[in-house]
């Protein structure tokens, strides 16, 4: 049997434009973070302001999810997309103004302006993740499905290595201004090119009339499929209470002795072992044992965080970083695989609403999960509870969620 082409996906040139546009905005928003988050610190020297920022973008990601999907089952997703960028391209604009002499006696008040910018942006995103969602799927062959998830993942994973410690490094040699004028230019740049995507039409409209019965349809796929709703609660409570992201400036500062170009290379660290991982899947699919691999992997994130927790050291905080994204790598992308194969075309947007409120918000309640424990508990012990509830969240999900664990592969 021939092997199947690594680079089919790649092959097909509207894909191309669609994961580079998502590379760059993706590339902007981690830039952003850690410039933001950097920031925030300096002027509270608060852990809990960290965990605000979070907070700030996603109760309006939230609470916009449901009807983001649905709009993106019933307007064209490219039009979606769009809008969405721009207004993202307009929060970036307004951080930047806030660096300059002219913008800078708004912080006066503090960091609200900040959040106010990072409110309006989880608003945008909200509409943006269902519709990009949506529309990736529309964009190649169903026999090349699982080659573009890998590929988008690949390409989401570089932007995530290279957005902070882009951010870090011209924060920390060339100044504030110089950063957020970096993030406006890559949110440029992607809506640029997501204007070069060929439209697609929307696929044939489910049967359901009213707006709410659309939602309700959502709703009542992801929670009636036991194997989508077992992947995606098992990621919401990892993310929720595994994650260390919004404590970094923290130890990049405190426990680890270090500037902002560190931190900006601890936040990337994760993702290269989630690159690493994402290639090697590309060239080597994954085809049985998906259940377990997923509850394995998962299990390994969480380990990781207690060891970050623990360590003094730089390099062995990198380190453990890096591994902790080879797990988490490896957990996207079968949960991407089994949400774009096991979903209707027509019901791609609000179940991505749902995903998106199970695991996109959960990144950023997360943060505000962390800041909130490491004000309670201290910054270290915060992280090993995290970790330690990670461990126990993959017990629960093993053992009320059979027809996960048991699954070999999807079709």
């Amino acid at each position: 049997m021939a092997k199947a082409d690594a680079y089919a996906a790649l092959r097909l040139k509207d894909f191309r434009l669609f994961v580079s546009a998502r590379f760059f905005i993706t590339l902007a928003i981690n830039l952003q973070a850690v410039v933001v988050g950097w920031q925030v610190y300096e002027i509270t020297n608060d852990p809990l302001s960290l965990g605000l920022i979070g907070l700030a973008e996603a109760l309006p990601s939230i609470t916009v999810s449901l009807y983001a999907g649905h709009v993106a089952d019933i307007v064209q997703r490219k039009k979606i997309i769009i809008i969405c960028i721009s207004v993202l391209v307009l929060c970036s604009s307004a951080l930047l103004l806030f660096s300059m002499d002219a913008g800078a006696s708004l912080l006066a008040y503090g960091v609200l302006p900040i959040y106010t910018v990072i409110f309006m942006s989880g608003v945008a995103r909200g509409f943006l993740t269902p519709a990009n969602f949506a529309y990736m799927p529309q964009l190649v062959p169903r026999e090349v499905f699982k080659n573009a998830i890998t590929w988008n993942s690949t390409f989401w994973q570089t932007a995530l290595i290279a957005g902070p410690a882009i951010g870090g490094f011209v924060y920390g040699f060339f100044g504030l201004q110089a950063a957020y004028f970096v993030d406006v230019a890559l949110t440029i740049l992607g809506l640029s090119l997501v204007l070069l995507v060929a439209y697609k039409p929307l696929p044939p409209a489910s049967e359901e009339i009213s707006t709410s019965e659309k939602i309700k349809a959502g709703l009542k796929f992801v929670f009636n499929n036991k194997i989508i709703l077992g992947a995606i609660s098992l990621d919401l409570f990892a993310v929720l209470f595994g994650g260390a992201v919004a404590l970094l400036p923290i130890f990049a500062k405190e426990i680890l002795h270090t500037g902002p170009e560190a931190l900006g290379i601890l936040r990337s660290a994760p993702s290269v072992g989630a690159l690493l991982v994402a290639f090697y899947i590309a060239h080597n699919p994954i085809n049985r044992n998906m259940g377990s691999k997923l509850l394995w992997c998962v299990a390994g994130f969480g380990v990781c965080m207690i060891g970050f927790a623990l360590s003094t050291s730089f390099w062995i905080s990198l380190g453990i970083l890096m591994l902790s994204g080879c797990f988490d790598g490896v957990s996207v992308i079968i949960r991407s695989t089994l949400l774009q194969t096991l979903t209707p075309e027509n019901m791609k947007g609000r179940v991505s609403a749902v995903n998106n409120i199970f695991i996109g918000s959960s990144n950023e309640i997360g943060m505000f999960e962390s800041g909130a424990a490491a004000r309670l508990l201290g910054v270290v012990p915060s992280v090993i509870f995290g970790g330690c509830m990670t461990l126990l969240t993959v017990g629960i999900t093993a053992w009320k969620a059979p027809s996960l664990r048991k699954l070999q592969k999807v079709e």
